[in-house]
């Protein structure tokens, strides 16, 4: 089947459902809030039963994760995202279902090839690039500090 790349237009303008962004947006700030209070609500609850603040940020980002990795094992973070859209990409919860999700789909081709292959298949790109941009800045920065004396 030969199409031109007009009629591929028309065809996935006719296939993809129009996206209303006066419900879309509202729903993805309300939900990408909620899971920014809870965050910050675990932070105040962690350091109200005695954590200093680097160490209830790190049990927050640890809660956080592993509530993201559990409602994406019991298929809900799916049926939140479908509500709460880019609102559910908020950085520490989002990562952890993008390792989840794919490694959940692949553990049925074992635990080698389908769930250590392809957990990162989503997120691998992001810590390449992530820890690649870490490096060319630490770098940059180290130079520039040896002309500043800094």
């Amino acid at each position: 089947m030969n199409i031109s790349n007009q009629e591929y237009g028309e065809l996935t303008k006719k296939r993809s459902p129009n996206s209303k962004l006066y419900k879309t947006l509202p729903k993805a700030f309300i939900i990408g809030g909620i899971i920014c209070t809870l965050g910050e609500g675990l932070l105040n609850l962690y350091t109200y039963l005695g954590l200093d603040e680097t160490q209830a940020g790190a049990i927050t980002s640890m809660t956080l994760i592993f509530l993201s990795a559990l409602l994406t094992g019991l298929e809900l973070y799916d049926r939140i995202a479908q509500h709460g859209g880019a609102g559910t990409l908020v950085p520490i919860t989002g990562f952890a279902n993008a390792v989840v999700s794919p490694a959940i789909d692949f553990k049925s081709e074992g635990y080698v090839l389908g769930l250590g292959a392809k957990m990162f298949v989503i997120a691998g790109p992001v810590i390449v690039y992530g820890l690649t941009a870490s490096v060319i800045y630490g770098l940059i920065y180290y130079i520039i500090g040896l002309f500043t004396g800094g």
